[in-house]
């Protein structure tokens, strides 16, 4: 018999079929499946296209604004698919979603590594769009919430600490393979990792089966199941999104052009480099914080200190950014804010609406956030233009956060002052 809560039947079952057989005897190796396909998958449709657009523009002779532009309208797509993938994880979990997602995503880097048309590049950016969503985060949350019961939160927070390493890894290794192999090639054998590797260990996945509910005095007081329509038509649903969305627009637009930023505090380019280079490790540093404490906090304190931490470095930034030690507290506390953040966008909306429909809820969230990822480093790029110095963006930016954290306070009063938005 398994020690720990099992999704799938036992391979001894007459009626087992090979692919249980080939499952792993604890729903915890899911996770170790997660991580190798979430640092691939955020490194080879995320991350890699910052290190070689500017070969891609150089080759094809195109402006660099339709060259991130289409990268733009790949993230708008996986905005608009979010909410009928988060509906298909609902029905048939992550095996099928998540491995066709895999061969969407090789599909889509083959054609880019082959495109010498405008019309190719829109093509394939759209069907790396899609598959952004079948297998980054939201879908991988919504398959450990399918798979896991209580243990789902700290399920989530270990899978964040894996792919919190995919810019870590993706960055240099696409540098090395662009410069020996070139643009093209390197996205060929992202494709190939994609078919050959991510696809086979998702349908390694359980097969949709969700997992037992624990006996009642094993079980805590659940939020009640809300439906996706039940949910939409609720404010608390709505203050959510804009507070995610919100926060995302300036995640975005500070990842775009913080460096640039800091120079124009009158840092130097290696100094703002290193500087910046201390988010990454805060990121991590926050998520095994989170870890520690997830036991003895529920999601929406976590979540109250993650949108507090932002307005403060954005502050430090504002007033004192000339100076190395606000930059340092400022990249603590962003990075920080950050990195727990993605925790707090697959936990709190659990905990608010339940997780029958988790997978719906969540895409039907992030639909907004992935908008506003996409327009942050145009908008700001925008006020840049308008306005070179640092004062006018940062100001921006902090009332911006400012609104995010009352939405999100004014979504938890909600909540609370509900009784059929019981929380875990």
């Amino acid at each position: 018999m398994y020690t720990v809560v099992e999704p799938l039947r036992h391979p001894g079952d007459a009626d087992a079929s090979l692919a249980d057989i080939m499952q792993f005897k604890e729903p915890w190796n899911i996770i170790r499946l997660l991580a190798f396909t979430q640092i691939s998958a955020w490194g080879s449709l995320y991350y890699a296209f910052a290190v070689v657009a500017p070969d891609i523009q150089r080759e094809l002779g195109w402006r660099g604004e339709t060259v991130f532009g289409v990268y733009s309208w790949s993230l708008l797509v996986a905005g608009l698919a979010s909410t009928p993938v988060g509906i298909l994880l609902d029905r048939f979990g992550g095996r099928m979603v998540m491995a066709c997602g895999s061969l969407l995503a090789a599909a889509g880097l083959g054609l880019l590594a082959n495109v010498h048309s405008l019309g190719a590049y829109i093509a394939a950016w759209t069907l790396i769009g899609v598959a952004m969503a079948m297998v980054l985060y939201e879908a991988a949350f919504a398959t450990i919430n399918r798979e896991f019961h209580l243990q789902s939160r700290k399920a989530i927070s270990v899978l964040t600490l894996f792919g919190g390493l995919a810019s870590t890894v993706s960055w240099p290794l696409t540098l090395w393979l662009s410069g020996r192999v070139g643009w093209r090639d390197t996205f060929l054998i992202y494709a190939a990792v994609q078919a050959l590797l991510c696809a086979p260990m998702h349908l390694l996945l359980p097969a949709g089966r969700r997992a037992p509910v624990p006996p009642p005095d094993a079980r805590m007081e659940q939020a009640r199941n809300f439906t996706l329509r039940e949910a939409v038509r609720h404010p608390v649903f709505w203050k959510l999104a804009f507070a995610f969305a919100t926060n995302m627009f300036i995640f975005s637009a500070l990842s775009v052009h913080l460096i640039a930023l800091l120079q124009r505090f009158g840092h130097a380019a290696a100094g703002a480099v290193l500087m910046a280079s201390l988010i990454g490790p805060m990121q991590v540093a926050g998520r095994m914080a989170e870890m520690s404490v997830a036991n003895r906090f529920r999601p929406q304190t976590v979540g109250i200190l993650t949108f507090s931490f932002l307005p403060l470095a954005l502050m430090a930034l504002l007033f004192a950014g000339e100076r190395q030690y606000a930059v340092a507290i400022f990249c603590v506390l962003y990075g920080v804010s950050n990195g727990v953040l993605t925790i707090v966008r697959g936990t709190v909306p659990q905990a608010l609406f339940g997780r029958e429909n988790y997978g719906a809820i969540s895409g039907a969230l992030a639909g907004p956030s992935l908008l506003a990822k996409a327009a942050g480093p145009i908008v700001a790029a925008s006020i840049i233009a308008a306005h070179p110095g640092t004062t006018v963006l940062l100001a921006g930016l902090l009332a911006v956060s400012a609104a995010s954290l009352m939405c999100f306070l004014s979504a938890i009063r909600g909540q609370a002052a509900m009784p059929e938005l019981r929380s875990t």
